[in-house]
């Protein structure tokens, strides 16, 4: 389906008409944050679209405008899945060559010159208000790849993973949007983990590493002790942003018995900045990866077609300049949907609340370079990444930039993106004793 626009957009845009992402802006102009979409190269201001009743012509939205004026996505969001879609179809009529509402924006120059900001002028912040993070371990590649360095091929699966989303509440305090620096931590690491006895050290994260992923936030709360049936998962779902949930390896390894990941992953989580509606994904929805492993009810779906087709990829930037894409891989190689992730989530009538962020965990294909971490790649630094320039890699290293990309569809046919996720690390904080 191709949409076209009055507005001009490159074919390769990730914001073509077919998307029309939200996210939250600022400008050097207007310091204050407030939501706007993004078409082409423009962002479209809503809070000013709003004020000069850009929204006359859409009556179901008349009572609920004071949702473009606020800070985050959170109060739109929370207007339902049925209010999303509305709004995006009429902002994608408002846009199209053949616009009913020509007097709205094609044929109003002065509200152009005053709504329309090109992206490169934005500041991004987080899209949404983020009380709960919960980051899920449902790419079944990543999770064999890493059982095996660990536990060997027999055991590289725990008896569980097949039959639940297994995961683990996260950090929301340091999710963090696009483009914001990511120092390198400080923890307890083995300096040595072959030594009798196993004594630890105060040191920097020897060991960094990227975990591509995909977010979803949630749109709908449900109340204490009333679990979100699966029936009624998707409509509880907003939209996907990408996500890099960075990882402290060697911090990690000594800190996870019995508990699991804490300060190895609380340093830093960082998300695109423009969240794509559910209902934008939907023509691209696909099937995930086959289970041999028969569901109990609460987790089964009726669609087979449950996850969207994202095509993903991971380019390493060095301080000279130098970029390697590391990895390709595809949002279909996950054995459990963000519906399911929420079902189970619930099911035991936790409360989940507007603006809480559910992560998929690492998303890896099964050849070498679909894998969405360093550590896989690596095979836990037993080799080396070659990169562009001559440079090579095991973990990385202070002044690497990390940047996701992800996509869906076709280009020439509107594509709808994500824009990109990037994160520079920066030196860890020298801490005297």
């Amino acid at each position: 389906m191709f949409l076209k626009s009055w507005l001009p957009i490159e074919s390769d845009s990730h914001f073509s008409l077919r998307n029309i992402p939200f996210g939250i802006i600022s400008t050097s102009s207007s310091p204050t944050p407030r939501p706007a979409v993004a078409v082409g190269d423009q962002a479209l201001d809503l809070s000013v679209f709003a004020a000069h009743n850009g929204f006359s012509a859409l009556s179901i939205i008349q009572p609920h405008q004071s949702v473009f004026s606020q800070p985050t996505l959170n109060a739109f969001a929370a207007l339902g899945r049925p209010i999303h879609q509305v709004v995006r179809g009429y902002l994608q009529s408002v846009f199209s060559v053949d616009t009913p509402f020509p007097h709205v924006l094609k044929d109003n120059p002065d509200l152009q010159e005053e709504a329309l900001i090109p992206l490169r002028l934005v500041t991004n912040h987080l899209p949404m208000q983020i009380g709960d993070y919960t980051d899920f371990y449902a790419g079944l590649n990543h999770a064999y790849n890493v059982g095996v360095l660990f536990r060997g091929p027999a055991n590289a699966l725990q008896p569980n993973y097949k039959h639940l989303p297994v995961g683990y509440h996260g950090r929301a305090s340091s999710v963090c949007v696009s483009g914001t620096p990511i120092r390198r931590p400080n923890g307890q690491i083995l300096a040595d983990p072959t030594a009798d006895p196993k004594v630890p050290v105060f040191s920097e994260c020897k060991k960094l590493d990227i975990e591509l992923e995909l977010g979803a936030f949630v749109c709908k709360a449900n109340k204490l002790g009333e679990p979100v049936p699966i029936g009624e998962a998707a409509d509880s779902l907003f939209g996907l942003v990408l996500m890099n949930d960075w990882s402290a390896r060697d911090i990690q390894a000594w800190e996870y018995v019995p508990l699991g990941p804490f300060n190895s992953k609380n340093f830093g989580t960082t998300i695109s900045a423009w969240v794509v509606l559910a209902d934008a994904l939907e023509p691209f929805m696909s099937k995930g990866l086959d289970s041999d492993t028969e569901l109990l009810p609460y987790l089964k779906e009726k669609r087979e077609k449950n996850m969207p087709d994202v095509k993903l990829e991971v380019d390493l930037i060095t301080e000279s300049g130098a970029t390697t894409t590391i990895s390709r891989t595809s949002s279909r190689n996950l054995l459990f949907s963000f519906p399911q992730m929420l079902a189970h989530h619930s099911i035991t009538g936790c409360p989940m609340n507007v603006g809480d962020l559910l992560g998929s965990g690492t998303i890896s294909g099964v050849e070498q370079s679909a894998r969405g971490s360093l550590l896989e790649q690596n095979e836990n630094g037993k080799v080396s990444i070659k990169l562009e320039g001559g440079e090579e890699r095991k973990f990385l290293e202070d002044g690497d930039t990390v940047r996701i990309k992800g996509v869906c569809g076709e280009e020439g046919d509107g594509l709808v993106g994500f824009g990109e996720c990037v994160g520079k690390i920066e030196k860890a904080v020298r801490l005297k004793f």
